[in-house]
């Protein structure tokens, strides 16, 4: 069985890569991975877990800084917490995280049964983490990031459950837990959601895969006696 390839060009007259479904498809395989776990909620500090969670990204800059996080709830849709102006431009430009169907307290006169509503707080916020030590600690931002996780757990009732976390800095750990939130391993909720592939994942690693294939082929035919390096 071979898997099918369109180019990459999206249009309107065939259905190719479908990106509101691979970002759909992606959060429920996470929150299945996630009801079948220990934990009331997961929260991520590792860019590429963040960008599966809630479909984000602000650059490949920011994978190491640890500065940005997201948090998933049993009863809850993603939350994004990132730079002020990050955080501002998901609101403009990444409607998904404005609209939930899990929160009991979106619009009541909204559809129900599984329909999007809007939600009563944005899925996008301003907030920041410690980057990796960065920020003096007299400076209180753990505490602070400890306070908004608290926040969302009580709000959604997940508190006494507990907290999944994928890569997390000391002073955050520490502060969660002088919060009285119990922190387990959450990195291999996302390794279970992540392990088996969506359909449209499956089509941009074809075609990830036939463009370093292709940039291999031009190489091998370029090379022959002679040619330089800088060449």
């Amino acid at each position: 069985m071979t898997t099918a390839t369109w180019g990459t060009n999206a249009v309107d007259w065939e259905e190719r890569v479908a990106m509101d479904r691979l970002r759909t498809e992606r959060l429920v395989r996470l929150q299945a991975a996630l009801a079948t776990s220990e934990c009331g909620a997961i929260l991520a500090f590792d860019a590429p877990n963040i960008r599966y969670m809630t479909a984000t990204h602000i650059g490949t800059w920011a994978n190491d800084k640890l500065i940005r996080f997201s948090l998933l709830t049993r009863n809850s849709d993603p939350i994004i917490w990132d730079f002020g102006s990050a955080a501002r431009h998901h609101a403009l430009y990444n409607p998904w995280l404005n609209t939930t169907t899990a929160e009991m307290d979106a619009d009541p006169h909204a559809p129900h049964h599984g329909a999007p509503r809007p939600r009563r707080e944005p899925g996008s916020r301003a907030g920041i983490s410690t980057l990796r030590g960065a920020f003096s600690p007299q400076a209180g931002i753990a505490d602070e990031v400890a306070r908004k996780i608290k926040r969302e757990l009580e709000k959604f009732g997940v508190a006494r459950e507990p907290l999944g976390v994928d890569v997390i800095e000391l002073p955050i750990l520490f502060a969660l837990q002088k919060a009285g939130i119990g922190v387990v391993d959450g990195q291999q909720i996302f390794l279970q959601a992540r392990a088996i592939k969506t359909r449209d994942e499956i089509a941009l690693l074809t075609q990830a895969a036939a463009m370093v294939d292709a940039a291999y082929d031009e190489l091998y035919r370029f090379l022959r006696p002679g040619v330089r390096e800088n060449e």
